[in-house]
């Protein structure tokens, strides 16, 4: 295991057992994050490491890269991250995603030099991204309380449990050499924040409290995930509501 996962790892099992410690201490008013100060608290260290590392570095990126470059380096590791959306397709039981999912992995390899060309979509065969959380979400576990990891950023308490297996289920950390998987995964960061410069600036000039404006938003798109954009009328998130 590289050692960038190992650092990710050791900080979300940190997380993990502050949450547990905060749960019976730190008074809340929304069942959905019981544990906001702590989060707030995660999230002001990630803002700050974003300030003054990531940003400043996916601007860099985006100013020396062209886009034609960067598109294919999105295309290239999304067609790397289908292979585990393809899985948690199948642990699902959704057999015309997965199918159609697998289809893209093939044709975006073969026919999109390993996927640097998105040949798939222009096909028409959906791209959907599916994870260990939102499958867990499918066969019934609530999400639990918010939480904020570290690096990782918004999260819930069955996402945060699936995050290993997510880990383990990458493509990327499956390449030997230890370099390539540094590299990739960084790249994927880049590549990640470079998409979102314009929105997260907006958001945070625009949002009373960004906080709140995050935390909401990702809780609401989780849900939507976990139904593919259908929950039901009756879902209730203040179920998931922390002992």
């Amino acid at each position: 295991m590289s050692f960038l996962i190992q650092r990710i790892w050791m900080l979300w099992a940190a997380c993990i057992v502050l949450a547990l410690q905060g749960c019976a201490s730190v008074p809340h008013t929304d069942a959905r994050d019981p544990w906001e100060s702590m989060n707030r608290s995660v999230y002001n260290f990630n803002e700050v490491l974003d300030n003054v590392a990531i940003k400043p570095a996916a601007k860099v990126y985006t100013a020396v890269l062209p886009s034609p470059v960067r598109t294919g380096i999105h295309n290239f590791l999304g067609n790397l991250g289908d292979v585990w959306s393809m899985v948690n397709s199948a642990l699902q039981l959704k057999g015309q995603a997965t199918v159609e999912t697998f289809m893209r992995i093939n044709v975006n390899t073969f026919l999109g030099l390993g996927g640097v060309l998105d040949v798939a979509s222009e096909m028409r065969l959906e791209k959907r991204k599916e994870d260990f959380g939102q499958t867990l979400g499918r066969w019934g576990v609530k999400p639990g309380p918010y939480v904020v990891l570290p690096i990782l950023g918004p999260s819930t308490l069955r996402d945060t449990l699936a995050t290993p297996l997510d880990m383990k289920g990458d493509v990327v950390q499956q390449f030997n050499d230890p370099a390539t998987r540094n590299v990739l995964s960084a790249t994927r960061v880049m590549d990640v924040r470079s998409g979102l410069l314009e929105s997260l600036d907006v958001i945070k000039a625009a949002a009373l409290d960004p906080y709140t404006f995050v935390r909401d938003g990702y809780l609401q798109k989780r849900e939507n995930d976990v139904y593919d954009g259908n929950p039901p009328s009756n879902f209730d998130y203040s179920e998931s509501e922390a002992p």
